[in-house]
């Protein structure tokens, strides 16, 4: 018997009192020699295989994790180990913007009056979110705050698309991926009071053991008022352009032109609204993980300085039917945007087993379409759409 063997039948008799007593009480008692010594060829020969297998096993590739198994896996370490700086990003991010809905939902409910409602959601192939919406309030006539945790798997035709953006990601048959995020649309019942959006995301890739391939952070902040405020515009893109200095003073005057170019009604020739800042596929803007995650948390901690004192200062200021149908219009123009442009929208409505009315929460309870309809010249409306055409710079 080899000096391995031995060790592994001595590690295979100290367990004998759990495992089988009645032949330890044999083999130790000198009691039916023959019987034992045939125990103790039996224990070579499992002790052998054990190790056979053991061996085996370190030397196989790396069982793919499903994705119902990595959220399993990620519920586990929460709930064993918790979150801290050195767990693994995305649950880093999941922590953070779950503080963050509670934080704002709180703020637009004291400012309102009335409470959002609250749906916790799970999806069938890993993860779930919380949808906080509300419709019909004192402030309000429909807004959300919604957070989603996705665990899926991409196909390699959806690869090869990402990939025009993503050099880092893998070239393969099928990935598993992790998205999450916090999206949040605000449509005020006062024409005079800006709509606003909101979506901060964090999206992973997995190698098939379960970690980390290739990672990315996007997102931004932007206004669409229906009535131009000069000092509302400033006010925003003040606070974004602070949160922004405080990591590169090259990110805002970049973000704020992204965010131009990608808020575009192309189809009109028009901006969506007044801009803010929008940065996607941030994985080679800032020099690693850790960074990237400081920018997100200080933009996303700017937005409830940068639009309450506007919604203080708009929310009860009077207006005509008139101005209540231009804000209509305006809302047309939004939803426009959501459903012939945006990614995020088209993005969600193509993963499987999403949740659709969280993704159209983003719509206003109401809109309109007019034919041919045009503002008067020289009047407030022609105003915002003349800004709406050339972008300004406000800071």
């Amino acid at each position: 018997m080899s000096k391995r063997q031995l060790s592994q039948f001595v590690l295979l008799r100290t367990q004998l009192p759990r495992a089988c007593p009645p032949l330890r009480r044999s083999f130790t008692t000198g009691a039916n020699r023959t019987s034992s010594s045939r125990w103790v060829n039996r224990a070579v020969i499992t002790a052998i295989s054990l190790s056979g297998l053991v061996y085996a096993m370190t030397c196989q590739k790396p069982v793919k994790l499903d994705a119902r198994s990595l959220a399993e896996l990620d519920e586990r370490t929460k709930r064993e180990k918790g979150v801290d700086e050195n767990s693994p990003m995305r649950l880093r991010m999941e922590q953070f913007i779950r503080e963050q809905q509670k934080a704002i939902v709180f703020e637009l409910e004291k400012l309102d009056g009335k409470s959002f409602r609250e749906d916790t959601w799970t999806r069938e192939k890993g993860g779930g979110g919380i949808s906080c919406v509300l419709q019909e309030g004192n402030v309000f006539e429909k807004g959300g705050v919604n957070i989603s945790v996705v665990y899926g798997t991409l196909s390699k035709p959806a690869i090869a698309k990402m990939r025009a953006n993503h050099k880092n990601l893998a070239d393969a048959e099928e990935l598993d991926f992790y998205a999450l995020g916090l999206s949040m649309v605000l449509h005020p019942r006062n024409p005079m009071a800006p709509t606003v959006h909101l979506n901060y995301r964090y999206f992973e890739t997995m190698r098939p053991d379960g970690t980390s391939q290739a990672w990315w952070f996007g997102g931004g902040s932007d206004l669409t008022p229906s009535y131009l405020f000069d000092e509302d515009a400033v006010h925003f893109h003040k606070t974004l352009k602070e949160a922004c200095d405080k990591h590169n003073k090259d990110y805002y005057p970049r973000f704020k032109k992204w965010c131009d170019e990608y808020f575009c009604n192309a189809h009109r020739g028009e901006s969506r609204g007044i801009g803010g800042i929008f940065f996607d596929d941030l994985d080679e803007t800032v020099a690693d993980a850790d960074n990237s995650f400081a920018f997100i948390q200080d933009c996303l901690k700017s937005f409830l300085p940068a639009y309450l004192p506007i919604m203080e200062r708009r929310k009860d200021m009077p207006f005509t039917e008139k101005e209540k149908e231009w804000q209509q219009v305006r809302r047309g123009r939004y939803v426009e945007f959501n459903l012939v442009h945006d990614r995020g929208t088209a993005f969600g409505l193509n993963v499987p087993g999403s949740r659709v009315e969280s993704i159209l929460m983003s719509l206003p309870l109401t809109a309109s379409w007019r034919y041919m309809y045009e503002p008067e010249p020289r009047s407030r409306e022609q105003r915002l759409v003349e800004v709406l055409k050339n972008p300004k710079e406000w800071v």
